[in-house]
């Protein structure tokens, strides 16, 4: 009877956990990428998904022997319903240790409401 039973759970577990997304490191200009990572449900926060794309982004800096530097972050606002699943996205560069555009990275909140005048 456990067999019987334990079987639409395995299956339940693995198509919810095969809906994830994570984009890989994406170039999006000249020695700037991208990452991005998506929770399968709106059960999960976006701090574990954001710190996997930091490391992410880390690592790939660590190969091609540079440092990185991060240039943007965003995350989905709550609520986590229809689709809008907690997801991080970092945009970043890798850079020389040299380089100028090597600081401490100057990181603000992005505006919650743009006002928009048209003439």
């Amino acid at each position: 009877m456990k067999k019987v039973f334990g079987r639409p759970l395995l299956v339940i577990a693995v198509l919810v956990s095969g809906c994830a997304s994570n984009s890989g490191v994406v170039p999006i200009g000249t020695d700037t990428f991208m990452v991005s990572r998506q929770a399968a449900t709106g059960f999960s926060g976006s701090g574990t998904l954001k710190a996997e794309a930091f490391q992410e982004a880390n690592q790939y800096c660590v190969s091609q022997h540079k440092k990185l530097q991060v240039v943007n972050t965003s995350e989905a606002q709550p609520p986590y319903v229809l689709g809008n699943f907690p997801k991080a996205e970092i945009q970043f560069m890798c850079l020389d240790v040299g380089d100028a555009e090597l600081v401490r990275p100057k990181m603000k909140k992005n505006a919650d409401t743009v006002i928009e005048i048209r003439k």
